[in-house]
């Protein structure tokens, strides 16, 4: 048995850099396991796998190598790029039933491909202990936002310079970072993500993490049209807006290879 398979660079123009995810287009759903394996063996942040339900309309779900999550941003921007360039959907908007509801995805301006996502609220916490150890730097504020702990420093130079000890990460319940600072020049604000907890020591672009940015910068910057920058060593860009309870990102992407996975 053999399953389409591509592998897809979201959030940058440029191999190499950006997001990769692998994206596995199939007919009916196999089993879980079969599922983490397959993402296992793949060995990127996240592969998304989905099932069609009409001619723009999808079934989606996204495995890290260790499980399956709830929402996964560049995973979603990589399947649609699938979707416009490769399989040729006629719509320049398709919808995907996910564990975090509808999402949907359209064909934007400067050929990007823009996501719908529901915003998460963040709400000031103490910072948890061994955070600052973890960093190697104590963050000025820190927040709970859904699954994550959003965590704020003083400029982007210092979320770009961090190396952060992930086995005292790991410790720290959710085990799920955002860190993030107002940004320079052209850029709003910039951030990194950080995910022991599910196997992702740092994911190089994170469009799930900006479903907390954007509002959160939105409110403290008075403006709802933000440009982002990941600093991870791949960096990525992200086009965010605010629209009511609902975040809208955008970026590009690029293929990078795309064959065959060999099932027993």
């Amino acid at each position: 048995m053999s399953l389409p398979f591509h592998w897809i660079d979201a959030f940058t123009t440029s191999l190499g850099h950006g997001n990769p995810a692998g994206v596995v287009p199939l007919e009916r759903w196999l089993d879980d396991a079969t599922l983490q394996a397959i993402a296992a063996e793949n060995g990127l942040s996240e592969t998304a796998f989905f099932v069609p339900l009409g001619p723009a309309r999808h079934h989606l779900r996204w495995f890290t190598p260790s499980t399956e999550v709830n929402l996964c941003g560049h995973a979603t921007l990589a399947t649609a790029h699938v979707l416009f360039t490769l399989l040729g959907v006629e719509s320049p908007t398709q919808t995907f039933e996910t564990r975090s509801g509808i999402l949907t995805v359209r064909q934007a301006e400067h050929d990007r491909i823009e996501l719908d996502f529901p915003s998460t609220s963040a709400k000031a916490i103490a910072t948890p202990a061994l955070l600052a150890q973890a960093l190697g730097v104590a963050p000025v504020e820190s927040h709970s936002c859904g699954e994550n702990v959003l965590c704020v420093l003083d400029s982007a130079e210092r979320v770009g310079s961090l190396t952060p000890d992930f086995a005292v990460m790991a410790r720290i319940p959710p085990a799920r970072f955002i860190v993030t600072a107002p940004g320079t020049g052209d850029c709003d604000f910039v951030s990194r993500f950080f995910a022991p907890g599910v196997g992702v020591p740092e994911d190089p672009v994170t469009g799930s993490a900006h479903c907390a940015l954007t509002p959160f910068w939105a409110a403290r910057l008075g403006r709802s049209q933000l440009f982002a920058r990941q600093l991870s060593k791949r960096g990525g860009e992200l086009w965010c807006s605010l629209a009511g309870d609902r975040v809208r990102i955008a970026g590009h992407a690029v293929r990078y290879l795309s064959g065959q996975i060999m099932l027993p």
